[in-house]
């Protein structure tokens, strides 16, 4: 499947002109190793090594849809892997100030490099508590699967703010709000687990 071809299939998913856009602006072989480029652009995870993955455009696209992404947030992506989804984040959120962290030490430097002129700043460390220092956040986004919602992050993300989840199989958002929490599950998901340290 070549790059025409995935946009096809996203629009015909119904995601938003914006996505799509995004989709199109950001070049997915710039975050995969040299020997899986030519599978760029299939709709399917694939390896970053250190047992990590760069997940499915279709996963990945309805985690931004339910993000509700605007310009001028503050945004945190846990588990930022090579730093696909914050290039992507970077496209439909301008003037934002974006935040990874990314466990894997190697990972991180490699997605530092390459997002080096994007509006993004990866952090290396444990993302399974947050990054208390830059925090609130108005959007948190975590590209791994946790058992629970992690509390913590929930005291992380601002009122009126949205945290976007994969808790075991499925996909949960998160709207945080005076009295009660807006809870949405999205079941049929598969992700690398959350590791918390």
């Amino acid at each position: 499947m070549d790059k025409k071809q995935l946009l096809e299939e996203l629009k015909s998913e119904g995601f938003s002109e914006d996505i799509i856009k995004a989709f199109e602006q950001v070049k997915r072989e710039d975050f995969v190793p040299e020997n899986l480029k030519e599978f760029s652009y299939i709709d399917e995870p694939l390896s970053i090594g250190k047992g990590q993955t760069i997940s499915q455009p279709y996963t990945i696209a309805f985690m931004l849809n339910l993000l509700e992404l605007k310009d001028n947030l503050k945004i945190l992506e846990i588990g930022s892997g090579s730093g696909y989804v914050l290039a992507l984040i970077n496209e439909l959120s301008k003037n934002s100030k974006i935040y990874g962290i990314e466990r894997i030490k190697e990972l991180a430097e490699i997605s530092r490099e390459v997002l080096k002129n994007k509006n993004t700043e990866i952090v290396h460390g444990d993302g399974s508590k947050g990054l208390k220092q830059h925090a609130l956040y108005d959007r948190i986004l975590v590209s791994a699967a946790a058992d629970k919602i992690p509390k913590k992050l929930l005291e992380q993300l601002n009122y009126n703010g949205i945290l976007v989840i994969p808790v075991r199989n499925s996909i949960i958002s998160i709207k945080k709000l005076y009295r009660e929490n807006k809870i949405k599950e999205y079941p049929g998901f598969v992700f690398v687990p959350l590791i918390e340290e």
